[in-house]
């Protein structure tokens, strides 16, 4: 389409006027960015089309990756990148008058997710096409994201996030690849023309699922996959004879208006599960109608597809797979079992019992009749199957799939599936040694750790430039598609040159940071001061109250103590709290009120100030990751999976400060003790305190006067006008047992946090601490991670061109 700057500069008037019937110095912005983002989509439809031919030439094996989040960002900057087209166009454009950058502040983050566990989806899209293999994602193309966060009067506001108002420049509508998914309706027997018994399902509510395609482009191989999103529209051929069209279209439209529907009702949860309902099976009706087009039969479909299952949330794809094989395609039971479970493989993200997602029978067979049948019909031969292997009725217990009018979604998945993975070293083996021992006891050859991993594209050489050209500058451009060679860099970590050019670099991204924050939030912070950064989904576990408790300590200390002043810091908290997530949203109020606080006080606020970031994403973490000195990651130890904000902190040269939990335990092995700093409680002690229950906050409360005093702040109007505003933090602390151990773990955190001060000083040795940091951060490019999934789960051969 252009191969130079002269042709783009042509192509680009050019499109103005027949798109926009106007010269392009008459054109709006967002037009003018309009025109450029399908430029470029056109410029990868040939790669695309090429990608697609190639597997189905050479017949080749490709995933299906089923995830409720893929939190793509924007994707102006990385899909121009990875073509190797962005300094053609940049230049093109700026002899055109015009600024590339104000273009790329025009596009919207796509609110397809909210957090790791989406931001780890879209990575592994990325490091998939970037290698060469063919994978796909499947998602629900959400009208209005998560939300968008506002923070008004220090409180958290949720307002819908129309990042389609402008509508989506990457994606096109494929309506000839539609297909109808149902709800309720009856499950009915029937004799088939062969004289089989056979089930099928009548009277149900059709939708129609249409797919959105966007493209994933690798780097500079010419790869392309799909990221297909589904969206509902009302069906034209069963409309329901129980609803007029209005419910109709209502209930249709509640399909996708947005990510996580407020659990907190019974109307809520229920929509949950028609929204995980209606991706699994869109998503693989479409696949095997394009596989039986191909192929002409579905009885090698196990060899031609993997599924990889994201969490707990498309576990429903299994009896639903099972359903469109035997009900629609005339398979027998155990025929469709073995297409099924050598398909289907599991990613676990969570080691908290409850947090393993289940569903009450009656939402299921009445929502979902016939796939309630099968899950039935999958629970009792698991029972058999476990009898026959002489395993008693209470370990049985353990590992029935329906129990106590619930369905187990994790149990299915681990049944059914032929691989269970868990995402860190450590969070595998807590899978194995105790939230999933029995499964592990049956099964253990399906359990293998995959630890999580980052595009270090995305994360490195787009977000952070001129530090990436410093890298460049010493070892060549060989990391970016082999990141392992970043190891290379270990021989310029005592380079003093390199050294002081680390932390010019360091300080500029400090003053990007520092200009976001003076724009977004009305606060002047001190580029020298150190940049001490928590940015992360909203969650108890996480403990971003006990980051407030430590903060509240140094204020508290400095106003008591004239002689103790701390390195000069900025705090800065990025996050969101679930709509129905009370108390994470306390939290969140607790921050401003102690920013409200800190930052109006003269005495303290040349030593420390609190910034929180509104509306906290991809595009956000962009600016503030790369000028991170600090990396909180303080998750109470054996309750993070893994963790990647902490590797794309680690890659950007920043040191972390954290216990040994989720993948914080490799990063430290890594870089060895002396550029990072651990604290805390380990694993095992923590099970044993939880064990004995013998632990209390009120005794530190009564012992120690300065707990006491962070405490009582909560409900003596400290931080808010109201004495009783953060009363709920005080009660779930002190009257529900501190259960992730924030107070326990307080004297240890503070105590690292004054050791990271100390680095922080010998700026020669701080600096050499982030470049080992960096050098050593190639093991967690989700290169790796995408490398292994395939040589041990998915067994994808290249797409070579």
């Amino acid at each position: 389409m252009f191969t130079n700057k002269e042709e783009f500069k042509k192509e680009f008037q050019k499109r103005c006027i027949t798109k926009y019937g106007n010269d392009m110095k008459k054109c709006h912005i967002t037009e003018l960015y309009d025109v450029l983002g399908t430029m470029v989509r056109d410029y990868v439809a040939v790669d695309w089309k090429a990608s697609k031919d190639y597997v189905n030439e050479h017949n080749g094996r490709q995933l299906v990756y089923f995830s409720m989040e893929f939190l793509i960002g924007r994707l102006l900057v990385n899909n121009m990148q990875n073509l190797g087209i962005y300094q053609v166009a940049k230049e093109g454009l700026l002899e055109l008058g015009i600024n590339i950058h104000d273009l790329e502040e025009q596009e919207s983050d796509a609110g397809l997710g909210n957090g790791g566990l989406g931001r780890l989806a879209a990575c592994f899209l990325d490091s998939i096409a970037s290698l060469g293999f063919p994978g796909h994602g499947n998602c629900i193309r959400y009208e209005y994201g998560f939300f968008r966060q506002k923070i008004i009067d220090g409180k958290q506001i949720e307002v819908p996030d129309q990042w389609l108002a402008n509508q989506y420049v990457w994606e096109i509508k494929k309506p000839k690849h539609a297909v109808e998914v149902k709800f309720y309706g009856q499950a009915e027997t029937y004799q088939d023309y062969d004289g089989c018994i056979r089930s099928r399902t009548i009277n149900a509510m059709a939708v129609k699922a249409v797919p959105y395609d966007v493209p994933v482009i690798g780097y500079d191989n010419h790869v392309v996959n799909t990221l297909r999103l589904w969206s509902a529209e009302p069906t034209e051929s069963q409309l329901p004879s129980d609803l007029s069209f209005d419910q109709y279209l209502q209930a249709i439209k509640e399909i996708c208006h947005g990510l996580y529907p407020d659990d907190s009702t019974e109307h809520g949860r229920i929509l949950r599960l028609r929204q995980q309902y209606f991706l699994v099976s869109a998503g693989l009706q479409s696949m095997i109608r394009g596989h039986k087009r191909r192929y002409g039969t579905l009885s090698n479909m196990y060899e031609k597809f993997v599924f990889q299952l994201n969490d707990t949330h498309p576990i429903l794809s299994i009896p639903e797979l099972m359903r469109l094989l035997m009900d629609e395609h005339g398979f027998g039971w155990d025929d469709a079992w073995y297409q099924v479970t050598h398909m289907m493989a599991y990613t676990n993200h969570t080691i908290m019992a409850e947090a393993l997602e289940k569903w009450p029978v009656t939402y299921v067979s009445n929502l979902l009749p016939r796939v309630y049948m099968i899950i039935e019909e999958i629970d009792r031969r698991f029972i058999l199957e476990l009898r026959a292997k002489g395993y008693n009725d209470e370990f049985i217990h353990k590992v029935r799939i329906i129990k106590d009018g619930m369905i187990h979604m994790t149990n299915l998945g681990i049944h059914a599936c032929y691989s269970v993975n868990g995402v860190a070293k450590l969070h595998t083996e807590i899978c194995c040694r105790d939230t999933f021992k029995e499964f592990y006891q049956i099964y253990p050859e399906k359990f293998n750790n995959k630890t999580n991993g980052i595009t270090h594209r995305r994360w490195f050489l787009n977000a952070n430039p001129e530090m990436a050209n410093l890298v460049t500058s010493c070892i060549g451009d060989s990391w970016i598609k082999n990141p392992n060679d970043l190891s290379k860099f270990m021989d310029f970590i005592d380079n003093e040159d390199v050294q002081n050019k680390f932390l010019e670099i360091k300080h500029q991204n400090k003053i990007a940071l520092a200009n976001y924050i003076k724009t977004h939030n009305g606060i002047d912070v001190d580029v020298d001061s150190m940049f001490d950064v928590q940015v992360k989904r909203l969650h108890a576990y996480k403990r971003q109250l006990m980051n407030v408790f430590k903060i509240m300590y140094f204020y508290f200390k400095m106003k008591e103590d004239p002689s103790f002043r701390i390195v000069p810091h900025t705090f800065v908290f990025g996050a969101k709290a679930a709509p129905s997530y009370y108390y994470a949203k306390k939290i969140i109020q607790l921050i401003n009120g102690l920013a409200n606080k800190v930052n109006n006080d003269p005495e303290v606020n040349k030593y420390m100030k609190v910034v929180f970031i509104e509306n906290y994403g991809v595009s956000s973490a962009e600016v503030i990751i790369p000028a991170a000195d600090v990396s909180e990651q303080i998750s109470l130890a054996g309750k993070e999976a893994s963790g990647t904000s902490n590797m794309k902190f680690m890659i950007n040269g920043a040191l972390t400060l954290g216990t040994l939990d989720g993948a914080n335990v490799e990063i430290d092995q890594l870089v060895g003790s002396d550029n990072d700093v651990i604290f805390g409680l380990k694993t095992p002690e923590v099970e044993t305190i939880k064990h004995q229950g013998t632990y209390t906050p009120w005794d530190l409360y009564n012992s120690k006067p300065y707990i006491k005093k962070i405490m009582d702040s909560l409900v003596n109007g400290t931080w808010s006008r109201h004495n009783d505003e953060f009363r709920v933090i005080f009660d779930e602390i002190m009257y529900r047992n501190d259960e992730y151990l924030s107070l326990l773990d307080l004297d240890a955190y503070v105590e690292a946090s004054l050791k990271m001060d100390h680095k922080y000083l010998d700026r020669k040795n701080w600096a050499r601490s982030c470049l080992v940091n960096i050098a050593q951060a190639g093991y967690f490019s989700s290169d790796r991670t995408i490398n292994q999934y395939v040589e041990d789960i998915w067994h994808l051969d290249n797409i070579k061109f």
